[in-house]
């Protein structure tokens, strides 16, 4: 028995998914920015270090440095001088003798080992050595995190807050990025009311745009908001128009099913070209994607949930795309699942779990309970989704199955 949104004629996710990314372009234009104003945008050219890191060998612990040779004729060695972070000893250490050294510090050129101050007995300038060591002890090796040459990060590449630090450990005072995608944000619906307004009958609060513009936060662009509009042809029309002109990519919610006032598809129809609409998923089957005369958009389901999962699942890794990054890896895993999960075949299912370990350390699932498309507390509640394929029908406790961790866009 399949269920009632399972006809036939509706696009199967990954061929949606093929489908979108074939036409999507990326961004070619770059700029160049300080490196500590670079966090979380993409490189557009590979980094190469520019010098070893450490540039030097170094001392690991606070302690002595000495050739390994000067330990077989006596265990006690003469202090002749000090090696600071800083401030080097640039003097000859002979057989027989040894160097006050610090981490960090450079070690002197003669020197080859470091004996930490805890396994030696200080005299004056008398030091008695308590262990036998081995050659290079404690020593970091010039180019020993990074060398000279090294590509350290690629084309695509996000960069972190490690990252920063890694850049101007080398030195690195600028870098080449890919410029930031303007991404617009459009509600439809005349009972869409924003928080702080009063609700009249039939009202509901917007929270979709809500939750876009926290998602499109993290992954980094700039966010026109074009807040709600009116169920109006001429509305939208007017609204979508301005987006084309402003952004990279239009993000509409509601207004794509198949309602008498379900107003976004017939504009998009007017204005552009659908590339597809409705696909084998759920929740989320009304999902559009096309062009704009300027721009590519998405259009999402109305429903909560519906937005989160098409807009996480789809439209999340097309706009990655067009930032030139490198693609999402998403985390999943196979476990067992301890609820029983009703689905029929036909479309690809991601239900709301939550994944946790058992007293035995097995990784289980269980359901976060009803799974509705406008029950947006059942991801609240989640950390993971169930993922079940087009073909799976419903699951009983016990069995294994498929999740998808939940990543940093939605936690």
């Amino acid at each position: 028995m399949s269920d009632c949104c399972s006809a036939p004629g509706l696009l199967p996710f990954e061929q949606a998914m093929q489908n979108m990314l074939s036409q999507i372009t990326p961004v070619t234009e770059t700029v160049n920015i300080a490196v500590d104003k670079a966090m979380n945008y993409i490189l557009a050219e590979d980094i190469s270090s520019p010098l070893n890191v450490p540039n030097h060998d170094n001392s690991a612990m606070d302690g002595y440095a000495f050739a390994l040779e000067s330990l077989a004729k006596s265990k006690t060695l003469t202090l002749v001088g000090r090696s600071m972070a800083g401030a080097p000893y640039e003097g000859k250490c002979e057989v027989g003798e040894c160097i006050r050294i610090m981490t960090g510090a450079k070690m002197p050129s003669c020197c080859d080992s470091v004996e930490m101050q805890e396994n030696v007995q200080a005299n004056d300038e008398a030091i008695t050595f308590l262990q036998d060591k081995k050659f290079g002890s404690h020593v970091r090796k010039a180019g020993e995190d990074i060398k000279v040459g090294q590509k350290v990060l690629p084309t695509g590449h996000k960069i972190s807050a490690v990252d920063i630090g890694i850049l101007a450990s080398l030195g690195v005072s600028e870098v080449c990025v890919y410029r930031k995608l303007t991404v617009a944000v459009i509600a439809t619906g005349d009972e869409l009311k924003l928080p702080g307004q009063a609700l009249s009958s039939g009202d509901i609060y917007e929270s979709n745009s809500f939750v876009l513009r926290g998602m499109l936060e993290k992954l980094h662009v700039n966010v026109i908001d074009f807040g709600v509009i009116e169920d109006d042809f001429e509305a939208i029309k007017a609204a979508f128009i301005s987006a084309d002109e402003q952004a990279d990519a239009v993000i509409s919610s509601g207004g794509v099913s198949v309602g008498d006032a379900d107003y976004t598809k017939t504009v998009l129809d007017d204005l552009g070209e659908i590339g597809f609409w409705k696909i084998a998923i759920k929740p989320g089957k009304p999902f559009a994607f096309g062009k704009l005369p300027n721009s590519v958009f998405f259009g999402l389901p109305g429903n909560p949930v519906s937005a989160l999962v098409t807009f996480h699942q789809l439209a999340l890794v097309a706009l990655t795309k067009m930032q030139n990054s490198q693609p999402l890896k998403r985390t999943k895993l196979k476990v067992k699942c301890t609820s029983d999960l009703r689905k029929s075949p036909g479309r690809l299912d991601l239900q709301r779990g939550i994944l946790t370990v058992s007293e035995q350390g097995e990784n289980i699932v269980a359901s976060t309970g009803a799974q509705g498309s406008g029950i947006l507390s059942s991801l609240a509640q989640a950390n993971c989704f169930i993922v079940l394929p087009s073909e799976k029908g419903s699951v009983s406790a016990g069995e294994i199955v498929e999740v998808q961790l939940f990543d940093e866009f939605i936690c």
